[in-house]
């Protein structure tokens, strides 16, 4: 069976993976959005579906004041003798935490915190009843390594002072640390050379928990640095899991460039993904992929498949990109976020109406706040979101639209502003310290506008239209203004296409995002 990379697509990094029999679930790095760290469920390990999430109110999940790209990092998920455990960092609270549950449809136990320090947390529970929490730790303030202590899972006590593990394998950076036992050998596999385009994985075994480590004679085990094998870079930050078959397998994050002829100019807006490689054991050592390398398409045995018969090219395809809310339920789509922790009662479902109410604050999209402002990840380089708004309320300034929102420093949106009274479309951009505002055309009386952001490679472009079926272009912002690379600050999130409100009370009707299908 063939399937296609990434198998989590939009900003979705640093996954991590259990099997509880036959179901595998997956979670990945949230930040300053909220709720924080989604559970995607799959049988297969190509279609997966959101669950929910592991942080889904204010007590758990504290983001006031959280900086771009701080809040949860990296969270791994075990599942041990019926009860899935789940650790992180919030960088902007207390540090580390573990969660637990024995029943995912029931939430998750609040949050116990964990004093040993560093980041990338991981639990090993290994076979005499110890339990291993391994972190990634610069005790000295400039070299970083790996540190291990005993924990109660249950309470995040620590059962004995954290030991030195590991300094890594030589890469700059280690972290992502998880312990596995594999035929009575204790491995230790790493991320190394950092999360930007050095990114690798390493393992190390040893016969003792505590070591010493032996490193993989053929180290790094997979990474893309010194090739560009179907634009896909960065890959590192795994996680292993095998099968009900036996057969083993890594997630692990990386990127997907948006220049589509330049392979050599090194830009990303949809943030790092999920990926998915085969893994093959020689020598008592993993190979991951093809020879070290992860591919947009392949072949492998996947669990939960009916495989093709031989000479056919049977696909599996993971789940669409697409997304649209009529606004006829009560219930908010598990797929919304929201940018640090919402205020509540600005954020309405109209069901009789079909609409979403958003009553704006004077928090605007530039601020290291919590703007009205509720979006889901953009996750194909090509795709087209609409949405009919109408301002209900506004004082002078007031301005409600769609956003293609990177962060409070990387932005574009098309609005409706009120101006001395007459009513306006217009474009806003705002790079590192600039916002202007930068096409404005009057609309008149038009009590509603459509407007659209069609994405691409290259260029996002904004139109509007008043009677829902001529558009009008109102003007663009170039894709590489919305890219990692380019922040002035460092960063680890993905495009956000979101609608906004701001100083007034707006409607929205008939959003729908639709990926235009082309290159993968």
């Amino acid at each position: 069976m063939k399937y296609y990379n990434p198998i989590i697509t939009g900003c979705n990094p640093d996954p991590s993976i259990c099997r509880a029999g036959e179901d595998y679930y997956v979670v990945t790095s949230t930040f300053e959005y909220f709720p924080g760290i989604p559970i995607y469920h799959s049988r297969n390990l190509v279609n997966w579906e959101l669950r929910g999430y592991c942080l889904e109110d204010a007590s758990a999940l504290a983001l006031d004041g959280c900086a771009a790209s701080g809040g949860v990092y990296a969270p791994t998920i075990r599942y041990h003798e019926g009860t899935f455990f789940v650790t992180s960092t919030n960088v902007t609270d207390k540090g580390n935490f573990i969660i637990h549950t024995k029943d995912l449809e029931k939430g998750w136990s609040k949050p116990v915190w964990v004093k040993q320090g560093g980041i990338d947390p991981s639990l090993f529970f290994d076979d005499d009843g110890k339990v291993y929490y391994t972190t990634s730790l610069c005790p000295d303030g400039e070299n970083v390594e790996i540190w291990v202590s005993e924990v109660n899972p249950y309470t995040g006590e620590m059962l004995s002072e954290a030991r030195l593990l590991s300094k890594g394998c030589g890469g700059k950076n280690p972290e992502a640390p998880h312990l596995y036992k594999i035929d009575g050998t204790y491995y230790l596999m790493l991320a190394e050379g950092g999360t930007e385009y050095c990114h690798s994985e390493t393992i190390q075994r040893a016969k003792q928990v505590y070591g010493p480590y032996e490193p993989c004679p053929h180290n790094p085990i997979v990474t893309h640095r010194d090739q560009t094998r179907d634009n896909i870079h960065c890959i590192g930050h795994g996680d292993l899991v095998e099968d009900q078959n036996g057969n083993w397998w890594m997630v692990c994050l990386g990127i997907r460039t948006c220049s589509k002829f330049q392979l050599d100019l090194l830009l990303h807006n949809l943030g790092r993904e999920t990926f998915l490689a085969p893994v093959r054991w020689e020598d008592g050592w993993p190979v991951v992929g093809k020879e070290g390398h992860v591919e947009t398409l392949t072949e492998a045995v996947l669990p939960g498949c009916v495989q093709a018969e031989e000479g056919t090219a049977d696909i599996a395809q993971a789940d669409g990109n697409d997304f649209y809310d009529d606004f006829s339920s009560e219930i908010m789509s598990l797929h919304y976020n929201y940018i640090r922790n919402p205020k509540n009662g600005r954020y309405i479902r109209d069901v009789k109406n079909k609409r979403l109410v958003l009553h704006g604050s004077d928090v605007t999209l530039n601020e290291t706040a919590s703007p009205v402002w509720i979006g889901v990840r953009q996750k194909a380089f090509e795709m087209e979101a609409d949405v009919t708004v109408g301002l209900s309320e506004a004082a002078e300034g007031a301005r409600a639209g769609l956003t293609a929102y990177y962060n409070e420093n990387y932005h574009y949106e098309i609005y409706l502003t009120e101006k001395a009274g007459r009513m306006f479309v217009a474009l806003a951009k705002k790079v590192h310290d600039i916002f202007v505002e930068t096409d404005a055309v009057e609309i008149g009386d038009a009590s509603a506008v459509t407007l659209r952001i069609r994405t691409g490679r290259d260029t996002y472009t904004f139109s509007y239209s008043t009677d829902g079926e001529n558009y009008h272009v109102l003007g663009s912002g170039a894709t590489a203004g919305l890219c990692t690379e380019g922040t002035m600050t460092m960063t680890f999130t993905g495009v956000y296409l979101a609608m906004f409100a701001e100083r007034g009370t707006a409607y929205f009707e008939n959003l729908q995002i639709t990926e235009k299908k082309g290159e993968k």
